[in-house]
């Protein structure tokens, strides 16, 4: 985005500035009644009150030239500044959705400066830190803001602006476009089994080369691994390569996979793309760029239909219009040293899928917690605690904390809730139903876990 330059620039600034913030002091904030969990309550304070009903006529213009025009014409001016003050004298907290689109794209301190204290004085609240974008994001998700009326053709426009492929994406389905953000890699829109094109994306790999157990030499025992066993088969996809590729669709076992890795939420996942119902082709899974609450959001190149990557369930394009739910294999996290001593039969992913780069989000970038905004966090575990976490044949969600789990399977306890049984396998855990078939586990952060299966029992409770 270009912007007015030098002392124009400032002074646009210095007067965006100077105008929210008179008007920020002056106004009582007023109380939403909506009832939230009183940890919510605790953390982020009580709610604004929300207005119903569409945008005055004047407010719908302050929005498409402060938001709308601003990113598609790359410029920050005396217009746009004018609207923003109208937009923070609306009272209206609906908006500060858009703001916070708008400033995930805005690289410019200033500038974020100007639209948190826009948003702020809409949500009543003062901005925190130097992350103003995820400060205003995770108030609107924890509070349950409201979207404004006509949202999605505002937020398509503020993004396909930064690149025009999403366009596609950016449609109407059973999607929740309020928790929708950017990742800040662009889209993955290579055709399938095309691995070895370069891109300015998170490449999947499609079809990877594999190699036996005894040729892995440049795989160390403690490496992290994730195993998936299908029909008697069984491959190891190292973390190193999943963390820069975060996507394979593979076949093993007779059976088509996508496999989704999100880095943010420390979930390896694996969803049969194979047997459908009569007239869907199997999905070719690619990222998007985008998240959900820190979240990848996955998407078929072959139809554009977006799914949730930790439902497994197509929520817009023709595939969700088919009502496309996947069926999910279990992924055991573990060692691969222990994987490979359990299962020497296994296979694994070579070494050039990993492109020559060796990340370890896990223990770096993502040490202190979630990077991107995630609202609010049920507390009945820290944010990062890993658990084990599988649906049971009533459709009731569990999930176990790995750690307790660890320990009881390892005294030789039996762990279960309803139909599920938990068990060892290679020094990871996977759970069974009562004769051992696999029912789909993996392991993620509590917080994926929790935010997406809002109604999940915890083991132990």
């Amino acid at each position: 985005m270009a912007v007015a330059s030098g002392s124009h620039f400032r002074g646009f600034l210095l007067a965006s500035l100077i105008a929210i913030s008179l008007f920020w002091f002056d106004s009582p904030r007023a109380q939403q009644q909506a009832s939230l969990p009183g940890y919510v309550i605790e953390e982020f304070g009580n709610p604004p009150e929300v207005p119903t009903g569409p945008l005055s006529v004047q407010l719908q213009s302050a929005v498409q030239a402060a938001f709308v025009d601003s990113m598609a014409q790359s410029k920050w001016g005396k217009e746009q500044a004018e609207a923003l003050d109208e937009i923070s004298r609306s009272g209206d907290p609906r908006i500060a959705w858009i703001i916070s689109d708008m400033m995930r794209f805005v690289p410019w301190q200033e500038l974020q400066a100007v639209l948190a204290i826009s948003a702020s004085r809409l949500l009543g609240t003062e901005p925190q830190g130097n992350n103003y974008w995820g400060d205003v994001t995770d108030h609107l998700i924890a509070w349950n803001i409201p979207a404004p009326p006509d949202y999605l053709p505002a937020k398509r426009a503020i993004f396909t602006s930064v690149f025009p492929g999403w366009d596609k994406l950016f449609v109407e389905g059973d999607i929740d476009w309020r928790h929708v953000s950017w990742g800040g890699v662009l889209i993955d829109d290579r055709a399938y089994d095309a691995t070895d094109e370069p891109c300015n994306c998170i490449p999947a790999a499609d079809n990877p080369e594999v190699s036996n157990a005894q040729d892995a030499t440049w795989l160390e025992d403690g490496d992290i691994v994730f195993g998936i066993e299908v029909n008697g088969e069984y491959r190891a996809y190292p973390r190193r390569i999943m963390e820069v590729r975060e996507m394979v669709n593979d076949t093993l076992g007779g059976r088509h996979l996508g496999i989704p890795y999100c880095t943010l939420c420390g979930s390896a996942q694996a969803w049969f793309t194979d047997q459908l119902p009569v007239g869907i082709d199997r999905p070719v899974l690619r990222t998007s760029g985008l998240l959900i609450r820190s979240n990848k959001v996955m998407y078929d190149i072959n139809t554009w239909s977006v799914f949730d990557t930790f439902l497994g369930k197509a929520v817009t394009g023709p595939l969700a219009e088919k009502n496309l739910q996947l069926v999910q294999a279990s992924v055991v996290t573990t060692d691969w040293g222990t994987w490979r001593k359990t299962h020497p039969e296994t296979t694994v992913l070579v070494e050039a899928l990993a492109l020559g780069r060796d990340f370890d989000f896990r223990n770096g970038r993502d040490a202190d917690g979630p990077i991107f905004p995630i609202g609010d966090v049920d507390p009945r575990l820290p944010v990062h605690e890993d658990i084990i976490g599988v649906v049971t044949a009533s459709g009731k969600p569990v999930a176990f904390q790995r750690s307790a789990a660890l320990l009881a399977l390892t005294r030789g306890d039996a762990i279960t809730y309803e139909n599920v049984h938990l068990v060892l396998d290679a020094g990871g855990i996977k759970a069974v139903d009562v004769d051992g078939s696999d029912l789909g586990s993996h392991q993620a952060f509590w917080f994926s876990w929790s935010q997406f299966h809002p109604q999940t029992a915890l083991w132990p409770g």
